[in-house]
């Protein structure tokens, strides 16, 4: 039982070290080779968790939608109005961070373009997800019709990533805020 612990801990290490060079570098221009010399853990022992460098990247965008999926999951505690708020509240925070590079998610897709390849579709995923979730807090208010409004407000949480990436971090997410609650409040909510 002892033996599983090492060979968990060498995964999670090759893991992080993947999701840190991915997010900083870039997929394509992240080698498996400085992975391994970041990581410190051997070739095999990659090998013997991810069959690919495709398998890596698959395994590290789960291991970022699942970060996602637990303050997603907070924030649907909340009041529906709220939670669909705090979605741009916590992004001002994130954009905030030191190491902020633009979504991953979006990087990936636009990475890996074919929107066939399984890496993209993981990405297209996680978006699917977020629209899911503004769709269900909107259901939660009542609306009897969220797509639309659910697909809106998504965008303005993309358009925020996207300009913070290119532009800096700033005040992005706040001001998509402000016009989440002019979308919300037009919509009778």
């Amino acid at each position: 039982m002892s033996s599983s612990n090492p060979s968990s801990s060498k995964r999670e290490q090759l893991l992080n070290t993947a999701l840190v060079l991915f997010y900083r570098e870039g997929y394509h221009a992240t080698g498996i080779d400085r992975i391994l010399a970041e990581s410190g853990v051997a070739k095999m022992t990659l090998y013997k968790h991810f069959k690919s460098k495709d398998e890596l990247i698959l395994a590290a965008l789960e291991a970022r939608h699942a970060r996602s999926l637990e303050y997603f999951r907070a924030g649907a505690r909340l009041p529906p109005r709220e939670a669909i708020l705090a979605v741009f509240d916590s992004l001002h925070g994130y954009l905030q961070q030191s190491d902020f590079r633009g979504c991953a998610f979006i990087h990936a897709a636009a990475e890996f373009h074919d929107r066939e390849h399984p890496i993209h579709r993981q990405a297209a995923e996680h978006k699917d997800f977020i629209e899911r979730f503004f769709h269900e807090q909107l259901q939660r208010l009542g609306l009897a019709e969220p797509g639309k409004l659910a697909r809106q407000l998504q965008y303005l949480m993309e358009g925020v990533l996207v300009m913070a990436h290119m532009h800096g971090p700033a005040d992005q997410a706040l001001e998509a805020r402000e016009a989440a609650e002019i979308l919300l409040r037009s919509a009778g909510l």
